[in-house]
């Protein structure tokens, strides 16, 4: 079936490498499946299963555990006297598997299956554990899935009832008090901004390079698709330029089961042999942390990726990350790597999102990682050893900020983030109302994350330690203090004109400065970072479009009280964001 030169040149590669010998043929385009089960099957000496006349028994799927059944490819079928007939797609590594499966099945023979059958028979049997398992991976103390709506939340609306009565009766102390919250978390955002900038700009120690004989794993990369019928050929040209061998590359594309738009045109698409489709099962939330979960139990690699719909990945990326995992170690479980946008120069609102990550990927979060506080994760270029991902449970399936959420996960339990020198582009947000909901979904996310890592304050000062729990609180309730209050320091540029502000005539006149220059700092802060985020792009926009980030962050502020309100209403709810609307500039032909 195979050319001997072709075969020679499979064998010497798979030989440096951690592909099987079927995953190079498949993906070397070599052969097709339905001649690999029957070579396979006659090698080894077992015969071909027909799952689709006769599905498995779902207690013997119960007892080897449907997770571990996805993971090793495998699917007990019947019972045959004393013997389970167990079928795989992977016979090589069946003797491995065996004391494993009779101990929980007792004496096992192997039969032979595609892996699409053995999945599909896996989805008819248990697929709804497979979505009750993707809702609640992550432990309860640790979950949001718990949250309550405001009028089921005593302690939120004697809160609520107290700001209220506060406004009413006592409206001078009120406000007073939110001020000074205000002053003090913008003064402790902006240090820490100042902190972690300047340990970015530390030159980094040089790197010990990764053995020469490491065995290059198998990386998984998951991309949940919703509604995303128009961007799936745009996606796989984009992956295909990843510079990895294909048969260790393992893409996942987790689609919902009711969204008939995605999986059609995916359908129609020319999938690679390295590139396949996996259905998510209806269930009671729907959101992109809990398709990753589903998806990760399909993935087969020793490290995890992460990418979103409209992302250009640059070329050597995936390359970069497997040497960068190989020479840390252990305690370095995610990689996060930089995102930037292909469309900066669509319009002013597509300039400032350009100016604002730019600053955040290439100076603030590398330097929180360098100063060893919580990072908090984006949502794509993240990279994780798939054995902790395991060991926390993955994604919170309720969060919808699963990325901000796992990173403090991640530093609660001991492991590290670090920043790695590659960058994905991909869409800018450059619509207002569609910027506002996306923003919102973030703002509603960080609130969500603070008050469930702060069920135990005692637990997770112990965990994060003094600095990380003080960084932790600066970085989220900061974040959120300042969104929403916001419009209460603006309401001060109203002395400038010589309008009496009415929190004034009670303040000294030295309070009134210190407020103006704590003012000032933030804005000088912010207009550094964003000029030399900005700088160390190769966009080549004017420096001057800084200037008018001024304008630009109140949409946050409105975002912030839309967020606010959805989480007293509806807190999983996952505003979708559009793609695939300035494609044109990545160049891709359609």
């Amino acid at each position: 079936m195979v050319a001997p030169d072709d075969m020679l040149s499979v064998l010497s590669h798979q030989g440096r490498e951690a592909g099987r010998l079927p995953d190079v043929l498949r993906a070397r385009g070599l052969v097709v499946e339905r001649d690999l089960l029957g070579v396979d099957a006659r090698n080894h000496g077992i015969r071909l299963v027909d799952l689709d006349s006769a599905l498995p028994d779902p207690r013997l799927i119960d007892a080897v555990g449907v997770q571990d059944c996805l993971r090793h490819g495998l699917v007990p079928w019947q019972r045959v006297g004393d013997v389970t007939i167990v079928a795989t797609s992977r016979p090589a590594e069946f003797d491995r598997l065996r004391p494993m499966l009779e101990a929980r099945l007792g004496p096992v023979a192997a039969g032979m299956a595609s892996g699409r059958s053995i999945l599909d028979a896996i989805h008819a049997r248990r697929g709804d554990r497979l979505a009750r398992a993707a809702e609640n991976r992550v432990a309860e103390a640790e979950s949001c899935r718990s949250w309550p709506r405001l009028h089921q939340a005593p302690l939120a609306m004697a809160c609520l009832g107290l700001i209220l009565a506060g406004l009413v009766f006592a409206p001078l102390a009120t406000g007073l008090s939110a001020l000074t919250f205000a002053v003090v978390s913008l003064a402790c955002l902006t240090a820490l901004k100042i902190a972690a900038t300047l340990a970015a700009l530390r030159p980094a120690g040089a790197a010990p390079d990764p053995a020469s004989d490491a065995i290059p794993p198998v990386v998984s990369i998951i991309v949940a698709l919703y509604r995303e019928g128009d961007i799936a050929p745009r996606l796989v040209r984009r992956l295909a330029r990843l510079d990895y061998p294909a048969e260790l590359l393992d893409v996942i594309l987790a689609v919902e089961a009711e969204d008939t738009v995605t999986l059609d045109a995916l359908a129609q698409a020319e999938l690679p042999p390295w590139m396949r489709v996996v259905v998510v099962p209806d269930g009671q939330v729907k959101t992109k942390p809990r398709a990753l979960n589903h998806a990760l139990d399909h993935a087969r690699g020793a490290i995890i990726g992460v990418y979103d719909a409209e992302d250009a990945p640059e070329p050597d990326q995936l390359r970069k990350v497997v040497a960068r995992f190989q020479r840390s170690g252990p305690e370095v479980a995610c990689l996060q790597g930089v995102l930037d946008y292909y469309n900066p120069r669509t319009n002013w609102l597509s300039r400032c999102f350009t100016i604002e990550y730019a600053g955040w990927f290439r100076l603030v979060l590398p330097g929180l990682a360098r100063l060893g506080l919580v990072v908090p994760l984006g949502g794509t270029t993240l990279f994780f050893r798939r054995d902790v991902l395991d060991s926390l449970g993955a994604w919170d399936a309720h969060n919808v900020t699963e990325d901000a959420d796992l990173g403090i996960r991640l530093a609660r339990h001991g492991y590290r983030t670090e920043l790695i020198d590659t960058v994905t582009f991909e869409e800018a947000n450059c619509r207002p109302l569609p910027w506002i909901k996306q923003r919102s979904r973030w703002i509603k996310g960080y609130m969500m994350t603070w008050v469930v890592h702060m069920r135990a304050p005692r637990q997770l000062w112990r965990q994060l330690g003094p600095r990380g729990f003080l960084g932790f609180q600066v970085l989220f309730l900061g974040t959120i203090a300042q969104f929403l209050l916001a419009p209460l320091l603006w309401s001060f540029l109203l002395l400038s004109f010589g309008v009496p502000h009415p929190l004034s005539a009670v303040l000294p006149t030295a309070a009134i400065w210190a407020i103006a220059g704590n003012f000032f700092l933030s804005e000088a802060t912010n207009i550094f970072v964003g000029a030399l985020g900005l700088s160390r792009t190769r966009h080549g926009l004017s420096l001057l479009w800084v200037l008018t980030l001024k304008v630009y962050y109140p949409l946050a502020s409105l975002a912030a009280y839309k967020g606010l309100l959805e989480l007293a209403t509806r807190p999983f709810y996952w505003d979708k964001t559009t793609h695939g609307l300035f494609d044109h500039a990545t160049g891709d032909k359609d």
